[in-house]
């Protein structure tokens, strides 16, 4: 299949139209349900798609599905699609179309915030009307995602449909039955590796809604019977918080996005006793790197030499940090004079740091993102996952506070699996003296505060400071 999605001319929907989708095949949000069947012969546009051939195209419906569609019809017909989550500031909506040099745009219902930006737009529906199918050859089009960092101004990334799909293999937990879901939006790089996996597996797709409570997303799930389920480990941790976990029964649970650690690794397994779970390790520029399945956190050490050998992703751990190299990964970077996304030997340095321990590495967090203790580093990273593994722990966010003797304090912010107020003081010092036996002293948090609910941005990640 691989081989295929290289070749020049070849698009999403010639790929679907050249397969047998299953009968129940679908791609269904909260309120609508499109067909995969009807998918292909039909249109979800208010315009001939052939309209679109050459141009840069915003896609910026509020919704999923309705991108879904649009991503469908106008691969090989655009020269790029910019993909626009619903939860990008508007303000930075002129810089993304000027560096995308989009002449475009795909939109919903609300048009308030594209206006301004004086380009010509065409609706897109939430389902498909028959269209006759293109009649010129597909060409190859650029998908352009944004970064998912959770501050600042998006970085704009240059993929294709040969980079984003080079990961996805036949799954051996792949059965007749399979059905995925995402707690991730689809027009992230997390999200759509799993609707890419879906359409080009021929099996139904459910999305999610950043505006439906956790609760009332798993029983949907339950209902539509998913047996696949990726997210970031915060999404997982609010699942588990919801009291609707066991409304769904995943053969397969799927981790990316964040360090996994041991403590939400272990709560998954005891809530899907019988599923499998994995995390991997991706990121928009890097593409997917490698996706560890033994339950531990980390990665083996053995992986990096392995990895290597197989001639598709090639890993190296260079200053503590760890650097991939594969056809997985972005083109480039869209902007003015972008910094290369690979350094001069094709590999791409990630900026996530890791620690070799025995004959595993373990993710020590990211390398802008220290605490510095009196001229000592602390990584937030390694904190919370010390903190996570006390038992009435949910979740814990670590920060730096600022101090005139030492420049900063670690600090914590502390979710319970239980709100018993009476058991905080017992809690709080147990949690500490639990941190003093495993951490060195400049580590430990000088203060633990317990919330309802810690910050997560829509792209499911802890909500850092930046």
């Amino acid at each position: 299949m691989n081989h295929e999605l290289r070749k020049a001319g070849t698009s999403l929907r010639a790929l679907l139209a050249g397969q047998v989708p299953r009968p129940d095949a679908a791609i269904s949000d909260a309120s609508a349900e499109v067909s995969l069947h009807e998918i292909v012969p039909g249109t979800c546009l208010r315009t001939d798609p052939a309209e679109f051939a050459g141009r840069s195209v915003l896609l910026a419906t509020p919704d999923q599905l309705a991108t879904a569609l649009a991503l469908i019809e106008l691969d090989g017909i655009a020269a790029r699609l910019v993909l626009c989550p619903g939860d990008v500031d508007p303000k930075y909506l002129a810089d993304i179309a000027r560096t995308a040099a989009v002449d475009s745009i795909v939109h919903g219902a609300d048009v308030a915030a594209l206006t301004p930006l004086g380009l010509p737009m065409v609706e897109a529906h939430r389902g498909v009307a028959p269209a006759a199918p293109p009649q010129t050859p597909p060409q190859r089009t650029e998908w352009i995602l944004l970064t998912s960092g959770t501050t600042g101004a998006p970085k704009l990334v240059r993929h294709d449909l040969a980079s984003l799909t080079a990961p996805i293999r036949s799954s051996p937990h792949s059965q007749p039955d399979t059905v995925w879901a995402t707690f991730y939006d689809i027009r992230r790089y997390g999200g759509l590796q799993i609707f890419l996996r879906a359409m080009l597996g021929g099996t139904p797709m459910v999305l999610s809604d950043q505006s439906e409570p956790m609760k009332v997303h798993l029983r949907r799930l339950g209902r539509r019977r998913v047996t696949h389920v990726s997210g970031t480990p915060s999404h997982w941790r609010g699942a588990l918080m919801s009291g609707a976990a066991d409304a769904m029964s995943p053969r397969y649970v799927r981790l990316s996005g964040e360090i996994a650690d041991q403590a939400i690794l272990d709560a998954l397994h005891v809530a899907y006793p019988e599923a499998g779970i994995s995390h991997a390790y991706a990121s928009t520029e890097a593409g997917v790197g490698f996706n560890v399945i033994d339950g531990k956190q980390g990665f083996p050490a053995a992986l990096v030499a392995n990895q290597a050998a197989n001639g598709e992703v090639e890993i190296r751990i260079s200053n503590d940090t760890l650097q991939l190299r594969s056809p997985r990964t972005a083109l480039d970077y869209l902007g003015a004079d972008p910094a290369p996304i690979r350094g001069a030997d094709g590999f791409v340095d990630t900026g996530d740091l890791v620690e070799l321990r025995g004959d595993r590495y373990v993710f020590m967090g990211r390398r802008g993102g220290v605490i510095n203790v009196g001229g000592q580093k602390v990584h937030p990273e390694e904190v919370e996952a010390i903190i996570n593994q006390h038992p009435a722990v949910r979740m814990s966010l670590v920060q730096g506070r600022r101090s005139p003797i030492t420049g900063a304090l670690v600090v914590a912010d502390v979710v319970l699996k239980s709100t018993d107020a009476g058991e905080h003081s017992r809690l709080a010092d147990e949690i500490l003296a639990h941190c003093r036996t495993t951490l060195r002293s400049f580590k430990v948090p000088t203060r633990i505060r317990f919330v309802e609910q810690l910050p997560v941005a829509a792209t499911g990640k802890l909500a850092r400071p930046s």
